[in-house]
């Protein structure tokens, strides 16, 4: 498992798909030392350690290139995922780019209304982002909400619930600032530290619990996913047309 692993590293390093070779790498090589530690044959082990000692080293470079690349603002990370996937929820997505300085977020999600739907818990999923960026160790002042209303007699419980939550938001020294188009259509999440997160279906990437008492109802990393994709990049590396 631990060869397999490291050929796919090196496959995707050679791809130049440096995060996901990264990720491989450091699989390997754990995969490997447990294979030294279960080893007897000497001259085997002096093998596998000599591998390990080149993947290391090739994993500690692409690691300084992609935070080489961070600082220029010129680092593209994209996610694909998967029909069903699990283990994706908010923190995961982006805690890595909370940084102690992040003090406002705008959120654009024309989506951000339907409290019961076949297949959307949309206002739910805002509140779940909310409380993400409260626990974050960033100190979040404002979040910006820029979506649509609500059609027919679902828009009074739209705004009902958007109040509360800003008004519970409050309590936590977060302000909260709603405001409403018609024609928007794309999907962002911007933190001011300058980086721009892009996901297909917005936060509402999740798929309906199974029920109330399921697992995966309350912790989002074991909610099965709609297959979507993430894109990451930095406003250093965006031009504006």
């Amino acid at each position: 498992a631990g060869a397999e692993t490291v050929k796919r590293a090196v496959q995707l390093d050679a791809a130049t798909r440096f995060q996901e070779s990264l990720v491989c790498y450091q699989e390997g090589i754990d995969l490997l030392l447990q294979v030294v530690k279960a080893t007897t044959d000497e001259a085997k082990k002096h093998r596998y350690r000599q591998k390990i000692s080149e993947y290391m080293t090739r994993a500690e470079d692409i690691k300084k290139h992609i935070e080489k690349e961070k600082e220029d603002g010129k680092y593209h990370k994209q996610i694909r995922i998967e029909e069903n996937a699990t283990g994706f929820g908010y923190e995961k997505l982006f805690h890595e780019y909370l940084t102690e300085i992040v003090s406002e977020v705008w959120v654009q999600d024309p989506y951000i209304r339907q409290v019961h739907q076949a297949s959307r818990y949309s206002l739910y999923n805002f509140l779940r982002f909310c409380e993400m960026l409260v626990k974050a160790p960033c100190k979040v002042k404002t979040i910006h909400l820029l979506t649509s209303y609500d059609v027919g007699s679902g828009r009074s419980q739209q705004l009902s619930v958007l109040e509360e939550i800003k008004q519970s938001l409050s309590n936590y020294g977060v302000t909260l600032n709603i405001d409403f188009s018609s024609s928007i259509h794309d999907r962002e999440i911007r933190f001011n530290n300058g980086w721009m997160i892009k996901i297909g279906r917005g936060l509402d990437y999740f798929k309906k619990p199974q029920g109330h008492f399921s697992i995966g109802y309350c912790d989002f990393d074991l909610r099965p996913c709609h297959e979507t994709t993430v894109d990451v990049f930095h406003t250093k590396h965006t031009k504006k047309m």
